[in-house]
């Protein structure tokens, strides 16, 4: 599934990197704790969290994450977009809980990590 078609999947709004909105994704992670994202072994991947700061850019670089969602309408500022615009990393802010954004994306055929 491409990430352009996640955001509508979502109801979300790619805020940055948007040139690469049909690059595809094939697995998805949700966690707040960027501990359990340093885990992370497999490419394609998206990460959903509730976590919106810098902390999440970082973690998600170092495990190779080309894409974040921010649930449960978490607002990106401009310190988080720059970052990941300089990573290359998509963002894409949703007003779903983390819960339904999983079950959405799972039903719509993105694979589990575990």
């Amino acid at each position: 599934m491409t990430i352009s078609d996640i955001a509508k999947k979502i109801d979300g709004r790619i805020v940055c990197s948007e040139e690469k909105s049909t690059e595809e994704v094939e697995y998805a992670f949700s966690s707040d704790l960027m501990s359990d994202v340093l885990k992370v072994d497999r490419e394609n991947v998206l990460l959903i969290t509730g976590l919106a700061n810098l902390q999440a850019i970082r973690t998600s670089e170092m495990s190779e994450i080309n894409c974040i969602v921010f649930a449960r309408d978490k607002k990106i500022n401009g310190d988080i977009i720059k970052l990941a615009e300089e990573t290359g990393i998509v963002l894409i802010e949703s007003p779903f809980s983390v819960f339904r954004i999983s079950g959405e994306l799972y039903s719509a055929g993105i694979k589990p990590l575990f």
